[in-house]
């Protein structure tokens, strides 16, 4: 399954120029200064187009993947407010529905759906000077691995190819954001390992929790020690990063892939 992500910001002075009346029948109506200024901007992973709605009119139709619209209305004079309603379009299912009256403008209202459940955007870690901050959402697609993993950063040394752990984030629940992590930035190439000059692999492994054992042991999927890894972000620069990812299987060797990266 797609991801929905859907985040409310509001960006103050790009309204004047789409100002328009939410309904046009009611443009010939007399009208106060109740203006409702909203911007819906996020990211929509689901298999349905997203109608969003102020009453009758169209703020957008999202379909799957990032999108981002800014729009204006007037609130007529005999009416308190106007109903947001987001809707999947093919399925009809009411994802989000909620009155917003002149004093809420501009309007901010975090929104993410993901398998079919609303909940707030992970924050993203404020940038650092030699610092890679993530946070993850694992979605295990194919195995439908249900208990807790730890996601476990580190350094793949190709002498002599052994894997070297750095920190981990610990009882990740599959399909929930995880705590932010940090590690500092390293290079890749003229690294030592016991001596020897090596190159250096920046990998993410998923372990079972509180083990040092794939979470794939028993599943039938086997681990490629540099292929098999989370997405993540270079080793030698400066990040901040939010990833969904899923599973890939190449046969029977289990990839990830990206569904989001903010």
């Amino acid at each position: 399954m797609k991801t929905i992500h859907i985040f409310f910001t509001v960006l103050t002075g790009t309204f004047l120029t789409t100002l328009l009346a939410c309904n046009k029948k009611e443009q010939d109506f007399l009208y106060e200064d109740n203006m409702l200024a909203v911007n819906v901007k996020g990211y929509n992973g689901s298999d349905e187009t997203l109608s969003v709605k102020l009453d009758t009119f169209q703020v957008t139709e999202a379909s799957p993947g990032k999108f981002d619209a800014t729009k204006g209305c007037v609130i007529p004079v005999n009416k308190p407010a106007l109903h947001l309603s987001i809707t999947e379009i093919g399925s009809g299912k009411t994802v989000m529905s909620k009155e917003l009256k002149k004093e809420d403008s501009p309007a901010t209202i975090e929104f993410f759906y993901f398998n079919g459940q609303v909940s707030k955007m992970p924050e993203i870690p404020a940038l650092e000077d030699d610092k890679i901050k993530i946070s993850y959402m694992f979605t295990p697609t194919v195995t439908k691995y249900a208990e807790p993993v730890d996601i476990v950063l580190g350094k793949y040394y190709f002498t002599p190819k052994v894997f070297e752990e750095i920190t981990r984030i610990k009882n990740v629940k599959p399909n929930e954001f995880s705590a932010p992590v940090s590690v500092s930035t390293f290079p890749t190439t003229g690294q030592v390992y016991n001596g020897q000059p090596t190159a250096v692999l920046f990998l993410v492994y998923i372990y079972k929790a509180g083990t040092n054992e794939f979470y794939t042991e028993g599943s039938g999927y086997t681990w490629h020690a540099t292929s098999t890894t989370a997405p993540k972000p270079a080793a030698s620069t400066a990040s901040s990063k939010v990833y969904i990812f899923e599973e890939t299987p190449v046969n029977n060797s289990m990839r990830f892939s990206k569904k989001l990266e903010l």
